[in-house]
């Protein structure tokens, strides 16, 4: 479910102007150090060296950024991401949670996979289905972690049906739209990107199962999505492609 991550050159002067609906309303850390980050352009990572903005996707660190500038996010449940092998690594939102979420969530590459009680583990489906059933059943057992599936639509089936992920209750996710910036040919616009899927399954479970209001606990985790988001809308613009 993770596309091309984009290159955006042009005038960033208006930038968080082109924000929109589901984006906007977001109670987000300041995006400036990204501003200043854009403008200075990429930058080697330091235990890779490869050519990066922001943050390095292969080793999951932060480029031209430092940890104090980025909000760091405390989440409720421990989150476990299975990347698919073939899904390349500058392609995935996945990396956003991993960075800004440092402490609760853990990537895995496929066919690795951890071991879970079972009992106490949701598996995420990304695509239309039942949220609230589902989500609401962890009043009973005491949800602990839950599992995200970090691939293209068409890699997904390889790791949904490993036998070592029967078993774990399945959550759908149906009623949010995607923003993703670029378009999933032959797939509905309910098909979430990794961090997009994460976010609403967070604020979901905040409501329905922790059963409090929510005032905007994990917003910063489109912290660089949202901002990227704006990049594109800019450059789309700037294009006359918008």
């Amino acid at each position: 479910i993770c596309r091309d991550k984009p290159t955006v050159t042009g005038d960033l002067s208006d930038v968080h102007e082109l924000a929109k609906e589901p984006l906007q309303g977001l109670k987000l850390a300041s995006h400036a150090v990204l501003d200043t980050a854009q403008q200075r352009g990429r930058l080697k990572c330091s235990k890779c060296g490869g050519s990066r903005m922001f943050f390095c996707y292969t080793c999951c660190s932060l480029v031209g950024v430092n940890m104090q500038e980025i909000p760091v996010i405390k989440l409720p449940v421990k989150i476990d991401i299975i990347k698919h092998p073939n899904e390349t690594d500058g392609k995935s939102t996945a990396v956003h949670a991993k960075i800004l979420a440092p402490n609760d969530v853990t990537m895995y590459t496929y066919p690795c996979i951890p071991e879970f009680e079972k009992d106490k583990v949701r598996w995420v489906s990304l695509n239309p289905g039942n949220t609230h059933a589902a989500t609401n059943s962890s009043r009973v057992y005491p949800l602990q972690r839950v599992v995200f599936i970090d691939s293209t639509w068409n890699q997904t089936n390889k790791i949904s049906t490993d036998e070592r992920l029967e078993g774990l209750l399945k959550v759908e996710l149906k009623s949010r739209k995607t923003c993703f910036w670029r378009s999933q040919r032959g797939k509905p616009d309910t098909y979430l990107a990794t961090i997009e899927a994460i976010y609403y399954f967070l604020k979901d479970f905040h409501q329905h199962c922790l059963g409090q209001e929510y005032t905007g606990e994990y917003d910063n985790l489109l912290f660089f999505y949202s901002y990227l988001h704006s990049l594109i809308n800019r450059a789309k613009a700037s294009a006359g492609k918008s």
